[in-house]
């Protein structure tokens, strides 16, 4: 088989890649290891940035997040007994963020793809890469697909990164000493808006998937296995680190699923070997305190379905040249700020009592200076996109 373009794993930015690049009429296809039920169910990141939510839409893919989807303006910091409200509405005006999980965003992708006649391939077995530095091409058992470039939007730990020729790349990585127990319950959300709570205890986040499903998150050692904790565990743990503030009440209810992420930082630089290309995942991740690694992989995809529009409308390829530079901007702000929520609100084993004293000096800041409730507010909707 030829296409124009090979597009290896099909997570959001795959499949958003895929979209935008047919509705020019170029040619892909999209070869993904999971199964489509895999890809649809998968519980990951539910926060959209204002211009991840205006791509959504753009692309003719965002009606069912804005019936569905919960726009919040605002977060709560609670911390020493008390909350405060960074209010998106009154620090950056016009800019909110949609609460609508990534399995969603999948589906809906998944589903706009197919309309339109993409080549969804799914359950690929053995996919690799060969000739990146001229003639690319992705195989598999049984099958070959040459193209004019590779797509590498297959996460952390697919085979596009690996790919890379040694001595290639340069990797910058930082790994933290928690890890984050994930919990999806059956029961409606306690609070409005996410709540970022510290304590001694650790961290803890409240967050929701819909007005009967709330998601949340507790600061776990990095060894934890999901098994080591049972829901009434959970439920006395979320209480502690939440009920902290006079008049709330954290409501229970069925445990759905749990799991747990490792809290780590890495960029691989540069994002362009040759015609291969990396996107999302592949290329960088972020600790999910910031709610960034969905709304980097759309990023890059909205860079690079531009630039290789351009490609093909004129054969420009200024723009491919400087993929990679663009992007990694927009990455590096997202790992500062990401690396710096993560450090103001978690608890460090290692931390002595100054580096506490620090820390709640802090927050103590961030919630009464609103120079700083404004860097963490536009930091957290994300700027716009430029060009």
């Amino acid at each position: 088989m030829r296409t124009r373009v090979g597009i290896v794993g099909a997570g959001p930015a795959g499949l958003l890649l895929a979209h935008l690049l047919a509705a020019e009429g170029i040619d892909v296809v999209v070869l993904e290891r999971r199964s489509r039920a895999h890809c649809e169910s998968r519980i990951r990141a539910g926060v959209l940035e204002q211009a991840t939510a205006d791509t959504l839409t753009a692309a003719g893919v965002g009606d069912r997040m804005r019936a569905e989807g919960h726009v919040h303006h605002g977060i709560e910091l609670r911390f020493g007994g008390e909350g405060h409200r960074i209010a998106f509405d009154e620090l950056v005006p016009g800019r909110a963020i949609t609460v609508y999980g990534q399995q969603e965003v999948v589906k809906d992708l998944i589903a706009a793809n197919l309309a339109n006649g993409v080549d969804l391939r799914f359950e690929v077995e053995g996919i690799t890469l060969g000739g990146i530095d001229g003639e690319p091409h992705l195989q598999w058992a049984g099958g070959r697909l040459d193209c004019d470039f590779i797509a590498g939007c297959d996460g952390f730990h697919g085979v596009s990164r690996a790919s890379v020729p040694a001595g290639r790349l340069t990797a910058y990585e930082k790994t933290y000493p928690f890890a984050w127990l994930g919990v999806l319950a059956a029961v409606a959300p306690s609070a409005p808006e996410l709540v970022y709570s510290a304590s001694d205890r650790g961290f803890s986040l409240h967050s929701m998937r819909s007005d009967t499903v709330s998601r949340f998150y507790l600061q776990v050692p990095p060894e934890t296995r999901p098994e080591d904790w049972s829901a009434a565990a959970i439920w006395d743990e979320l209480k502690a680190r939440h009920e902290t503030v006079p008049g709330f009440t954290l409501a229970t209810g069925p445990v759905m699923s749990v799991d747990v992420a490792a809290m780590r930082s890495f960029v691989a630089e540069p994002m362009r070997f040759g015609r291969l290309l990396l996107a999302g995942d592949a290329a960088h991740i972020v600790p999910p305190t910031g709610a960034k690694g969905l709304n980097l992989a759309v990023a890059d995809v909205r860079v690079l379905a531009r630039a290789l529009g351009e490609y093909y409308r004129s054969g420009r390829e200024d723009l491919l040249d400087a993929y990679s530079a663009t992007c990694l901007e927009r990455v590096w702000r997202a790992q500062h700020f990401s690396w710096w929520m993560t450090t103001l609100l978690h608890r460090f084993a290692d931390a002595d009592a100054y580096d506490r004293r620090l820390q709640r000096a802090h927050l103590d800041y961030v919630a009464r200076s609103r120079a700083q409730a404004t860097a963490l507010a536009e930091n957290y909707v994300g700027p716009p996109y430029e060009g």
